[in-house]
């Protein structure tokens, strides 16, 4: 245990649809913790009885970093983090620069893994999945990716230590997942392996 602060953050970016939750099952089964940014929105939705419609979410996300700076979410998200006492932690859904740095400033060790697909592949995804924040049309999809990248996502993914592409199967994805999480985690012992 650590005893403190974790010796390892790892924050997974991308864009909606492009498999963070699905990296996050991965992750789950090595037994670490993940803090998911869009819970505490979700969270915030709640308390504020607003709907978890893509609409709402959108605008209380925006209307957060307005009020709170942009890198509002973060902060809500300390709390959960303050409260473990692990070595590594995971965050999931990290969508700003501001984001990044405050967790940099945090956790000296932070690292961004950024995970990837097309746009076809995700509105797919989205559209299978069916949560009741996924865009039911095209139109729906281009908006909430233009407010994805309106508040910085694209250059998370751009400046991230480690891309992942995710357009083939989960066994590939679980690979490269594990290949980065042993990388990142147990350093110089993964690179011989590879």
């Amino acid at each position: 245990m650590s005893h403190g602060k974790p010796r390892v953050v790892i924050g997974i970016a991308g864009m909606p649809g492009a498999g963070k939750d699905t990296v996050k099952e991965i992750i789950c089964r090595y037994g670490f913790p993940v803090i998911v940014m869009g819970d505490e929105v979700r969270a915030e939705a709640a308390r504020r009885n607003l709907e978890p419609t893509p609409e709402n979410l959108g605008r209380l996300m925006l209307q957060l970093r307005a009020e709170k700076g942009p890198d509002a979410v973060a902060k809500m998200c300390m709390k959960k983090i303050s409260g473990l006492d692990v070595d590594v932690i995971v965050i999931n859904g990290l969508r700003s620069p501001q984001e990044v740095e405050f967790f940099k400033k945090e956790f000296p060790s932070f690292k961004v893994m950024a995970i990837h697909a097309s746009p076809s592949t995700r509105f797919k995804r989205l559209l299978r999945r069916g949560r009741s924040d996924d865009p039911k049309n095209w139109e729906a999809f281009s908006v909430r990716d233009r407010r994805e990248l309106g508040v910085g996502l694209g250059e998370v993914i751009a400046l991230a230590d480690y891309m992942i592409i995710n357009e083939g199967t989960i066994e590939e994805l679980e690979k490269e997942v594990n290949r980065v999480i042993e990388r990142v985690v147990w350093g110089e012992r993964s690179d011989r392996e590879c």
